[in-house]
């Protein structure tokens, strides 16, 4: 008998056509395996992109570790006071940082102003990741290639200039009477001097200026410079302007602005000069004529003058930073280029300045041009005197016989004899030599103020010479206010002290003048000058102020001693500009 294990139904057709309908969508939903090879592409891909990126990155280490070698080494061979030879200064700073091994090609230029150095290094950087896959590749198909390793170019170049270009530098020297102190004076020469010599030797001629500026009170300038401005007349004497407070607020000067001369007189010196034909000492302003090292010297480069200049300082007098920052301000301010101009000579050198400075100080928009201020003090700013105005100009009430040096001094109140003789202690109706007086003598034997032998009698004496009114700028420039006080006005006069000293003269002190300092310094930095300060010694107040008034931190020295020839050289070496140029 058949058995049929299969039948055909209705229902069995239409389940088992369900089922085969299932398992279809089912299949088509299936991706298994379908993406095994793009994976296994990508993931190749990915270990390639890796691999070269890491050659990548090795390549850029080495170059970046070869640049860094490098610059430093043109750096040190370029430095004017690196005596080795440029090529071997370059390959050891390369042998030591473990380059030695790539051929370095250096080429020097050296002048006695000026080293540059270029040094270039062009190898082969062999790859690592991308060598070991090309060479698994020549292992399968060796007929295909030649077996040389891949290598990227390694390339690095620097160069490395010092040179002094053009530089203008005011020097700003305190020479005040606190100099004298622990051969302070002694030891600034010394580094001013040396400082002058760096500076000359490694500077093309032509190319350096330097204005000195000493300062103690007050600043005296040349009278020729000072005729170009619009000053005050009041006397000729001396050559230095009161500046107002606003005055410190420009780094320049004004030809045109009125300005007032600083009277010449002293509050410390109680002596009387007109007897011995010559001006007070320890002037407000110094005079040239007395005092030639105290007038500030312009824009040059002569070192055998400079150098003479700096050794014939004296100190003497009071501390005036603001006023030797104003004037080594002004000396390279665009301002007073025609009044450099107009001074410019070569006929004669050693007192004028050099033509080829007549467009000296150049604009701060030269930026091939270096102006710099080297300002030094060994203490703070002190008291700055001033004679009131009512004493600038006018008739005195002291009239002078030159011939037999003999002062009268004139009272109004003293009614028909209003005249005092200092040299007679006596009053009478004229000054001494303008006339005759009545003479009482013994015709016997005077002793003790008695007469013996003899009679008193009275004759008219001739007075010799002939006495002259002073001018009040005449009579403070001989005569100080001291002896004034105590010699001419004290003998008869109860309150001399007032009306013939504290009463003639005001004065700005300390407070001010270190805000004045401040101002001219923030003028002078903000045209791009570069200030060095250097505290000689200095107290805690001057230091502060110097501190504040220098470019940087870096830009201030404190020093003791021998120590001020280490700044000053300091400030020459950074001067030199030391760049590299490419």
């Amino acid at each position: 008998m058949k058995v049929n294990f299969w039948t055909s139904s209705a229902l069995t057709g239409a389940l088992g056509r369900r089922a085969i309908v299932d398992r279809m969508r089912q299949f088509r939903r299936d991706e298994s395996g379908v993406l095994a090879k793009p994976m296994i592409m990508i993931v190749v891909l990915m270990f390639m992109i890796g691999g070269l990126g890491m050659d990548m990155v090795r390549l850029e280490r080495d170059r970046t570790k070869l640049q860094y070698t490098l610059d430093r080494a043109v750096l040190a061979a370029a430095d004017l006071d690196q005596p080795l030879d440029p090529e071997a200064v370059v390959l050891d700073y390369m042998s030591k940082s473990g380059l030695g091994d790539y051929t370095t090609v250096v080429v020097p230029e050296v002048s006695p102003t000026a080293k540059r150095v270029k040094a270039s290094v062009d190898t082969n950087f062999t790859a690592s990741w991308m060598n070991n896959v090309f060479y698994d590749d020549y292992i399968r198909n060796p007929d295909t290639y030649q077996l040389e390793p891949i290598t990227l170019p390694l390339l690095a170049s620097s160069t490395a200039v010092e040179s002094i270009g053009n530089v203008e530098i005011s020097l700003v020297l305190d020479v005040s009477g606190s100099m004298r102190s622990n051969d302070r004076l002694v030891n600034l020469k010394r580094a001013a001097k040396e400082f002058v010599q760096t500076m000359d030797d490694n500077t093309e001629d032509g190319k350096m200026s330097i204005s000195i500026v000493p300062y103690s009170t007050q600043v005296s300038m040349p009278e020729a410079f000072l005729d170009e401005l619009n000053v005050s007349s009041e006397h000729d004497y001396s050559h230095c302007i009161n500046f107002s407070g606003s005055d410190f607020n420009n780094a320049g000067i004004s030809t045109t602005q009125a300005y007032e001369r600083t009277m010449h007189f002293t509050v410390w010196n109680s002596g009387d000069y007109r007897s011995r034909t010559r001006l007070v000492r320890q002037p407000t302003c110094a005079a040239h004529s007395d005092n030639p090292e105290r007038t500030a010297l312009l824009l040059s480069d002569n070192v055998t003058q400079l150098q003479n200049y700096i050794d014939a300082f004296v100190p003497s007098e009071n501390t005036s930073i603001d006023l030797g920052m104003k004037w080594g301000s002004a000396l390279l301010d665009p301002s007073v280029q025609p009044v450099i101009a107009s001074l410019a000579d070569d006929a004669n050198p050693n007192q004028s300045i050099a033509s080829r400075f007549a467009n000296r100080p150049v604009p701060y928009t030269d930026t091939e041009t270096l102006k710099v201020i080297v300002m030094m003090t060994d203490g703070q700013n002190t008291s700055q005197y001033y004679l009131r105005n009512s004493y600038r100009e006018g008739d005195s009430p002291v009239w002078y016989n030159a011939q037999e040096r003999v002062y009268s001094t004139y009272d109004p109140n003293r009614g028909s004899k209003p005249y005092y003789w200092d040299n007679l202690q006596r009053w009478a109706d004229h000054p001494y030599g303008n006339g005759t007086y009545e003479e009482t003598y013994c015709t016997g034997t005077l002793y003790y103020g008695n007469c013996y032998y003899g009679s008193w009698q009275t004759r008219t004496v001739d007075e010799p010479g002939t006495a002259v009114q002073l001018s009040y700028p005449d009579l403070f420039a001989d005569t100080s206010l001291r002896y004034l006080r105590d010699r001419l006005f004290g003998d008869w006069m109860s309150n001399a002290n007032y009306y013939w000293f504290s009463g003639l003269f005001s004065s700005v002190g300390s407070t001010t003048k270190d805000a004045r300092t401040l101002d001219i310094c923030e003028a002078a930095k903000a045209k791009g000058v570069v200030v060095f300060t250097i505290g000689f010694e200095a107290p805690s107040r001057g230091q502060e102020v110097l501190q504040a008034c220098a470019s940087s931190a870096s830009h201030y020295y404190d020093v003791d001693g021998l120590e001020i020839s280490d700044a000053f050289a300091s400030i020459a070496s950074a001067i030199r500009q030391l760049r590299l140029t490419e």
